[in-house]
């Protein structure tokens, strides 16, 4: 039972946004039986500064008998143009608006979306079929002139015509962006098989053959359930297109590659309790741009599946959720989902208004306001009938990139390290994710911190990404690089490689701002928990609290030091940290030079003490 003040909490937090939750409310039936249009809806979810805007354009629209969607003001930057029309431009003109493409498409990294029949001030005048047919003609041939292609999203009803979304995509080359997705949710909702159907386009049996494709350990195939991180690649053409083969042969990751303009990589994420370290671990040190929230419709919302959506709003990563098996479950049963679902979102610690899409438009309006955070895109899908499933595959299509890796690319390099191995003929190799600059072949670096926080220098011998030799990779990418005279033995998780113009300093002792979450009883001076930041995963100890003690939901600036080696953390960096059922997540405010360290003597992990002993 919720009390009196949390509830008056709840209300003031989701005042905003009553008229959406409202509508929406008012329209759960009609979205069971799928027989609503949700323009009207989406254009006050896709702005909140145009509601008089909204309301206006939707008196208009009842006098006609037609609906529009009002958009909000264009703006200088990102990758939306509007255009009221593009017929027979001049020679001049046309070198404007080519020059005006080719910088959309940067600032979405070979991604752009037109809309045509819109003016500046979002307002959809419409254009007429003859209108439409030039300007998207002239729009082609802007987008080949930059070695790109357009297709239509969806088309729409202006004030006195059709609207026209367009997508504007590169073609396929060896400079293709990626889109990294985590899939999580409770042991048993469908993760891996939802991956294996998406990847490999063909349904499953209902007795999980589609999630065979896609494990990786024999314990896994016997137990049905996923304990590693795995990744799993979907690729789409220019044109929007699946390029994953349907066919018995499944395509290779570098005919993939070869084909895709756009790839979305899932980092597959376990579900079980047991497995929580590891689900962590890939939240944090994998640098997942959205997170799908995966629900069975048979199983409600459980405790691990409100424990995976809590860290993914702690390190500020959209979701949005996958409603499985419906196929399965009956409609009482899934209506009770749903209305969890919607409860669990809307409370004050979420802060998301729910929406169920149903339809293109609604994909659409969901894609473009996704990276906001404010809203959170349900699916309901089955793999087994293949129900919404495109749906599905055309919001992930559309899904835009959330960091300018582009400009991360001009700053020093910086790589982190996840796993390591020892391949046979080939040495030590690395894997992990390049979080700035870029990282050739023969290049030289420092390799660090050791167990008594040193950096080496260290020679790269080659490199793959997905699954492919490369020469050379960019920030933002996921690669695999082997090392020349590295032993496995001198590498662990959570080490990095940069640049040597960083000039790298590992910690000891660091300072953080956290909040607690949930503890039993009170936090003091010499608490032990595991904090995971990043790559790094290590025992903490609290040395220094700006309070005597802290309990459930209290803030606190704390001095945490390493218990076993240092690590190589930057300020400003997300954190979470876990002991038993205690949570808490915070922000690293400043690292502590080993001058300034406050810790009682030096400890040493293992390896480090094994290493001092022998000399």
């Amino acid at each position: 039972m919720e009390s009196s003040s949390v509830k008056s909490e709840k209300e003031e937090v989701l005042a905003p946004c009553d008229v959406e939750v409202a509508e929406m409310e008012r329209e759960e039936e009609e979205i069971i039986n799928g027989t609503r249009d949700r323009n009207s809806s989406n254009a006050s979810v896709e702005s909140q500064n145009s509601d008089h805007s909204v309301e206006s354009q939707g008196d208009e629209a009842e006098q006609s008998g037609r609906i529009v969607e009002q958009l909000p003001q264009e703006i200088e930057e990102g990758n939306i143009e509007y255009k009221l029309k593009l017929v027979d431009p001049s020679k001049e003109r046309f070198e404007q608006l080519v020059s005006q493409m080719k910088w959309r498409l940067a600032e979405g990294m070979g991604e752009a979306i037109y809309e045509i029949g819109v003016e500046d001030n979002g307002s959809p005048a419409g254009l007429d079929e003859e209108e439409m047919k030039k300007s998207l003609d002239t729009l082609a041939s802007m987008a080949k002139e930059l070695s790109a292609d357009t297709s239509v999203v969806r088309t729409r009803d202006g004030v006195k015509g059709k609207v026209a979304e367009v997508l504007v995509r590169r073609y396929a080359t060896e400079d293709f962006f990626e889109i990294r997705v985590a899939i999580v949710g409770n042991v048993d909702s469908g993760k891996s098989t939802l991956l294996g159907v998406l990847t490999r386009g063909q349904l499953d049996n209902g007795r999980g053959l589609a999630r065979t494709n896609v494990f990786i350990h024999k314990h896994e195939i016997e137990s049905g359930r996923t304990s590693s991180i795995s990744h799993e690649i979907l690729g789409f053409d220019s044109k929007g297109r699946i390029v994953n083969n349907v066919g018995v042969r499944g395509m290779t990751h570098q005919e993939i590659c070869e084909s895709s303009s756009k790839l979305v990589n899932f980092i597959d994420l376990a579900g079980h309790e047991k497995y929580l370290k590891t689900t962590v671990f890939g939240l944090t040190g994998h640098v997942p741009d959205f997170a799908m929230l995966m629900i069975g419709a048979n199983m409600g919302v459980s405790g691990m599946t409100k424990e995976h959506l809590g860290l993914a709003l702690a390190l500020r990563v959209p979701v949005f959720i996958v409603v499985t098996k419906i196929d399965m479950c009956p409609e009482n049963i899934l209506k009770e989902t749903m209305a969890q679902i919607k409860k669990v979102l809307k409370s004050p610690g979420c802060k998301k208004i729910p929406i169920v899409v149903r339809n293109d438009d609604d994909v659409v309006v969901s894609a473009r306001n996704f990276v906001s955070e404010r809203i959170a895109p349900i699916f309901c899908v089955s793999n087994v009938t293949g129900h919404n499933l495109d749906l599905l595959r055309s919001f992930l299509n559309l899904l835009p990139v959330r960091t300018d890796w582009e400009q991360l690319g001009e700053k020093p390099t910086e790589f982190h390290i996840d796993a390591t191995w020892s391949v046979p003929g080939v040495g030590t190799v690395v894997s992990g994710t390049i979080i700035s600059g870029k990282i050739g072949v023969n290049q030289k670096f420092l390799l660090g911190p050791d167990e008594f926080g040193k950096f080496a220098p260290v020679d790269v011998k080659s490199i793959h990404t997905k699954r492919l030799p490369v020469k050379l990779v960019k920030a933002g990418q996921t690669a695999a690089i082997a090392l020349k005279k590295i032993k496995r033995s001198q590498l662990r998780k959570g080490m990095v490689i940069v640049d040597s113009s960083i000039k790298p300093q590992a910690c000891r002792e660091f300072e953080a701002e956290i909040l607690v979450l949930y503890h039993s009883t009170t936090i003091s001076c010499n608490y032990q928990a595991v904090v995971h930041c990043g790559v790094a995963q290590q025992t903490v100890k609290i040395v220094k609290l700006d309070k005597e003690y802290i309990r459930t939901g209290d803030k606190a600036k704390v001095q945490f030091r390493f218990l076993y080696w240092p690590e190589f953390l930057k300020e400003g960096s997300r954190l979470i940290f876990r002991e038993g059922r205690t949570k808490g997540i915070g922000r690293i405010t400043a690292i502590i030079k080993p001058e300034d360290e406050i810790g009682m003597g030096t400890s040493l992990g293992k390896r480090a003490k094994k290493s001092e002993f022998s000399s």
